[in-house]
């Protein structure tokens, strides 16, 4: 039986492969070099519709002025627009364009699709195992 690491250096190792596997799959989505900030912005725009910039900033835990700059750089790329919001006339909505859920649909089709064909590999075992700590992981990410 192979000895069991400390648990420091596990909890170490552990979180250096999902660092891993996270690279990969950002990666596999494209040509887009968008960063994390960018990434997580699209995808709330694209799960909850448009928001105002202090909206984006308070739900990703930012100032308003750096989401701001983030904003900015998604639009200078065509992937988000500015529109006015229906009811404050003081305020602007941001919304993902047309471009912008394209490109975040192949993004994630994508990186799927790389998934699927690494975790293909795996014998029928270590896939269990593998979407039974998917399960454990999303526990632990929504404690």
């Amino acid at each position: 039986m192979t000895p069991q690491p400390p648990f420091d250096t596990a909890v170490i190792d552990f979180a250096q492969a999902i660092g891993l596997l996270v690279r990969r799959a950002r990666a596999a989505g494209g040509a887009y070099d968008l960063s994390w900030t960018q990434a997580m912005v699209m995808a709330r725009l694209d799960r909850h519709g448009p928001a105002t910039i202090a909206d984006l900033a308070r739900a990703e835990g930012m100032k308003p002025q750096s989401m701001g700059a983030t904003i900015a750089a998604l639009e200078e790329l065509g992937m988000v627009e500015r529109a006015p919001h229906p009811t404050d006339g003081r305020q602007m909505n941001i919304a993902l364009t047309a471009e912008g859920a394209a490109v975040r649909s192949s993004s994630q089709n994508a990186k799927r699709t790389w998934l699927a064909h690494a975790i293909a590999q795996l014998d029928d075992e270590e896939q269990k195992t593998l979407f039974d700590a998917g399960e454990i992981i999303k526990r632990l990410a929504e404690s």
